[in-house]
């Protein structure tokens, strides 16, 4: 009778506890159908646009020194914005990725100093032109070779990723373009005397010659192309509308050229309504053999990406293990002051990110030695191993470290019974017992660094996934080619698993005993 209450009471216990977890669910749901119905009849005034910007393109586009977005661009669409009766949501997105979101409509339109290229006019539909500008060569002031776009033939070119000024250098003959993902880090290159040349809009480069914070750079010949900005936006958007017309009533009162004096000091250029190939579709191909034919042919390109990922994957490791080797052998010596300055390199290579240090050394480095007077600089390989291969040392001294200790002490103990010495011990006993005990995570190492080569794209190093975001910044069709960057990625990571397992077999004596027998 006490069994039969019991479980008549958790029966109905059960019951109120579904009732409740039902009931939340409708709740739920309710306030969902309530949330969409509230969004779709809101009216126009209320509504908000998520707008991808790039902080980073001064005067159109960047933070001031308290971080708050300005520039040409941001008035504008602020001032179209009150015009059009809508609000504005800023969103930070890298250029090469914004006709992407444009595509998969996760924004609503970019302020990004946009050309309005034939091309991009099939993936996105821009506003009606806003802006005039050009393509510029600027070089260090001391150069006297490169004159026009002629001079550029077989010298070193630093490009904007995703950008007019990549397409026209790629024309150069026998030029090596070096692309960034923004405009500072490019105009970098140059002052650090990497390049020979930069490519850019001509408005971005003036604006940081006349700024101050460039020095030492001149612009040579005349403009190379004629060019118009316009706002992007998804493909048949809206919004589109609404942005055009408050563009062209910022162009009637007078509004857009107190906007353009403020930021350029001078009177605004002529603007067409509109450019030929503004309204024009992309074309009706289907899409499985776009798809098929986009792999194919980025194929070739992505498989040398990987070849070079492999070698610098390999080559950082190696290294790698050779200096965490050391350091950490040295993490367990008995001198204080040694001990202590292994510990704090480790701290500092593990306890920042690998993105700063690759900054910091090809960069940061050869900055501080031109401000020096020192004529130095690295190129992009030799930046890329080291900042790896200091990088991955820091790891692997920690994993050494811990399979060295790992080994028992009466080994060590018996070693020196036996008249051995501490470097014949460790170099003939404990390293390599120890070894195989670090093969693991050694392995793990390697894939991470496998992945982490990927970070080396924002010095223009034209690996895997540098190779794919130059493929997409020419096609725009992102997933197709990220998705085959990613399953390049997976096969070399399955392979090199593969291949450590096999590593830890060989080294393993009771496999080799188990195959002899």
């Amino acid at each position: 009778m006490f069994f039969t209450n019991r479980r008549g009471a958790e029966g109905a216990e059960r019951k109120r506890v579904w009732g409740w977890v039902r009931f939340g669910f409708v709740w739920l749901v309710c306030l969902t159908i309530a949330g969409c119905s509230f969004n779709s009849s809101s009216s126009a005034g209320d509504r908000t646009l998520t707008i991808a910007v790039e902080g980073t393109y001064p005067p159109f586009e960047f933070l001031s020194p308290s971080g708050e977005l300005q520039g040409f661009d941001v008035d504008l669409m602020n001032a179209i914005g009150k015009e059009a009766g809508f609000k504005i949501t800023y969103q930070n997105l890298p250029f090469a990725g914004m006709i992407p979101a444009l595509q998969a409509r996760t924004i609503d339109a970019a302020v990004a100093a946009m050309t309005i290229t034939e091309e991009r006019a099939k993936t996105v539909s821009f506003s009606r032109p806003y802006f005039k500008s050009g393509l510029a060569i600027a070089t260090r002031a001391n150069n006297r070779d490169i004159t026009s776009f002629d001079s550029l033939k077989n010298k070193r070119i630093a490009v904007q990723i995703g950008t007019t000024g990549a397409e026209k250098a790629a024309a150069v003959p026998g030029a090596e373009v070096r692309s960034f993902d923004d405009a500072p880090t490019a105009i970098r290159e140059l002052i650090n005397g990497n390049v020979d040349a930069l490519l850019h809009d001509q408005p971005v480069i003036l604006y940081a010659l006349t700024s101050g914070d460039v020095q030492g750079v001149k612009v040579v010949g005349n403009l190379l192309t004629e060019e118009y900005f316009g706002f992007p936006t998804p493909k048949n958007s809206p919004n589109l509308a609404p942005i055009d017309r408050g563009l062209t009533r910022l162009l009637e009162n007078g509004v857009y050229a107190q906007t353009y004096q403020k930021w350029f000091g001078a009177e605004p250029l002529p603007l067409p309504d509109r450019l030929p190939f503004q309204n024009q579709s992309a074309s009706g191909v289907s899409a499985l053999f776009t798809t098929i034919s986009t792999i194919a042919t980025a194929l070739p390109l992505l498989l040398r990406g990987a070849l070079v990922t492999l070698q610098l994957t390999a080559l950082s490791v190696i290294l790698g293990l050779v200096g965490g080797s050391l350091l950490g052998i040295v993490r367990l010596s008995k001198i204080l002051p040694v001990r202590w300055a292994a510990r704090a390199y480790i701290d500092f290579f593990r306890g920042t990110p690998l993105l700063v240090q690759i900054f910091m050394i090809y960069f940061g480095i050869p900055a501080i030695a031109q401000e020096l007077g020192l004529g130095f600089s690295f190129n992009r390989w030799t930046a890329a191993v080291i900042a790896l291969s200091l990088n991955s040392a820091a790891y692997i001294a920690e994993i050494v470290r811990a399979g060295i200790q790992s080994i028992e002490l009466g080994q060590s103990e018996a070693a020196e019974s036996l008249g051995l010495s501490s470097t014949q011990t460790m170099r003939y006993i404990i390293f390599p017992q120890a070894f195989r005990r670090m093969l693991p995570p050694l392995g793990n190492e390697f894939i991470s660094m496998l992945k982490d080569t990927s970070l080396v794209a924002v010095i223009g190093f034209e690996e895997l996934f540098r190779n794919g975001q130059l493929i997409v910044a020419g096609n725009y069709r992102s997933f197709e080619i990220y998705a085959a960057v990613a399953v390049i990625y997976l096969c070399l990571t399955l392979l090199s698993s593969q291949a450590f397992s096999r590593l830890e077999n060989w080294f393993n004596p009771v496999s080799r005993n188990l195959k002899k027998t």
